[in-house]
């Protein structure tokens, strides 16, 4: 007997974000395990005319998304979609990924069909609703999406996470380490291609044959500091007269970095790509001497590890990160990649010129950094974790023969 697991989305593929690489790691490396996985996801994945989708050879059942709709309904039209896929799919556990939008309707579902419910957090609601502008930290909207947040972790069977950030951060609201398993972030390192040449007709093509180039690849979300990036290479310019800025994707910050690009007088040193296919990313990223993480200091980037910086491990792209906790988490300084103080320019500067000046150690810190990611950081290892979390699950409810090997 197989187990049966149904994941409750927020979104996924075909859109394109972290949340969904994620996702889809998870599902290939489940399903190599032979375990069956069900997927539904909620209105935030948007409009849609059926009721399912086939991606890569697994089928999404889609929740109705009406516009204009607040998060009560959200929510309503995701149980009562939840209802439909559990009498259709019968599984025999229920995984909710974040938000705590999909683990209140989980656990509601859970309850009626006595059904264990994992909740995967991998960021709490307040603080992305503080990092994407919707509420303040401390304010009323923010105190309850915290008590939301709390409930669901609360009342869930059993909680995953992403980093030991946000293990502490579930900890302090009363929740047992028993309770609590870290499934970290992770690459496919065949994936990626390792010590590849840039594509001369591309580097050509956007104006940085000669060039040194320093960049980013990614959201231009206000977390990210951005702007401090232009800002170094404001500084540096005296220095390396040769130097760009190649800036891959697009945000909610790209035409206020576009404005300070021309106010600084880096004018057409600055290379906005616009967003790029997720299947040609890795060829800008080879263009790039050095990439740039700059994340800010806030609650948000303390507590949560990105996928880019594992994604720049794997390929052996050098780097320069914030030293923001999620990223300490992370990258082991002077090995894998280079940590400087976060929020403050000069550093990003320094940190940029020395790596640049020191081009020989290059080819160790490659080797180290994809070293690191092929021994502890693949998907196979991190999604082996679920079989102790749903056996956990299970217990409760007599079900754990569906796991025995």
């Amino acid at each position: 007997m197989s187990l049966r697991i149904l994941h409750v989305l927020d979104h996924s593929i075909p859109l394109h974000s972290g949340y969904t690489f994620r996702t889809l790691s998870i599902l290939r490396e489940q399903r190599k395990l032979g375990w069956e996985t069900v997927h539904l996801t909620t209105p935030k994945q948007g409009p849609t005319d059926s009721h399912h989708d086939d991606v890569e050879g697994m089928t999404f059942y889609r929740t109705p998304s009406v516009e204009g709709v607040g998060l009560l309904t959200q929510m309503r039209l995701t149980a009562n979609r939840l209802g439909e896929v559990i009498r259709l799919t019968k599984p025999d556990l229920i995984h909710a990924h974040s938000p705590v939008l999909n683990a209140l309707p989980s656990l509601w579902a859970g309850w009626r069909q006595r059904l264990p419910v994992v909740y995967e957090m991998r960021a709490s609601w307040e603080d992305a609703a503080v990092d994407h502008g919707t509420t303040v930290e401390g304010s009323f909207r923010y105190r309850v999406s915290r008590a939301l947040e709390s409930f669901a972790l609360r009342r869930a069977d059993q909680i995953t996470t992403i980093c030991e950030g946000l293990r502490g951060d579930i900890a302090v609201r009363g929740i047992p380490n028993e309770r609590i398993t870290v499934i970290p972030n992770a690459v496919d390192a065949t994936m990626f291609r390792f010590g590849v040449e840039a594509d001369p007709a591309l580097r050509r093509s956007l104006g940085l044959d000669g060039a040194t180039v320093i960049g980013f690849a990614g959201s231009f979300y206000g977390y990210e500091g951005l702007e401090l990036l232009l800002e170094a290479a404001r500084r540096m310019l005296p220095r390396h007269p040769n130097l760009r800025v190649l800036l891959v994707g697009g945000g909610p910050q790209e035409a206020n970095l576009k404005a300070q690009a021309m106010a600084s007088g880096l004018g057409d040193r600055v290379i906005f790509t616009g967003r790029v296919a997720h299947a040609e990313v890795q060829r800008y990223y080879e263009l790039i001497d050095v990439l740039a993480y700059p994340r800010l200091p806030i609650r948000l980037t303390e507590l949560v590890t990105p996928l880019k910086p594992l994604e720049a491990m794997a390929q052996g792209r050098m780097f320069v990160a914030s030293d923001v906790g999620g990223h300490r988490e992370l990258v082991r300084h002077g090995e894998t990649g280079f940590l400087f103080r976060a929020g403050d320019a000069a550093a990003l500067e320094t940190a940029l010129d020395d790596v640049l000046a020191r081009r020989e150690m290059w080819p160790t810190i490659r080797q180290q950094a994809r070293h690191f990611v092929e021994s502890e950081r693949t998907w196979t290892a991190s999604v082996a974790r679920y079989r102790e979390v749903y056996q956990r699950a299970l217990a409760g409810y007599g079900r754990t023969q569906l796991l025995q090997t």
